[in-house]
């Protein structure tokens, strides 16, 4: 998968799904390229998300609902996620 792609799609996923101030998503895959067991296959991104829809959660249940809304994309092309909630 094209990471542009994937960063697309995980940002619409995220916005129908959560009320956003604000979101930013950025590939961290660089980092990671000389770790073992590295999957080509597999991004890194990192999150940064602005809701008061979330900060009304708890940060475990913050967490929950994104891994939730994400669960394909975890499961076929994310390896890692980096979640910052404001």
């Amino acid at each position: 998968m094209n990471i542009d792609y994937l960063i697309a799609n995980v940002k619409k996923k995220l916005k129908q799904n959560i009320e956003t101030e604000n979101l930013l998503i950025e590939d961290k895959t660089f980092l990671h390229k000389n770790h073992a067991g590295h999957d080509q296959k597999k991004f890194h991104l990192k999150i940064k998300i602005s809701s008061k829809e979330l900060k009304k959660l708890s940060k475990i249940e913050g967490y929950k609902k994104i891994y939730k809304i994400l669960d394909y994309e975890l499961k076929t092309n994310i390896h890692s996620l980096q979640i910052i909630i404001n």
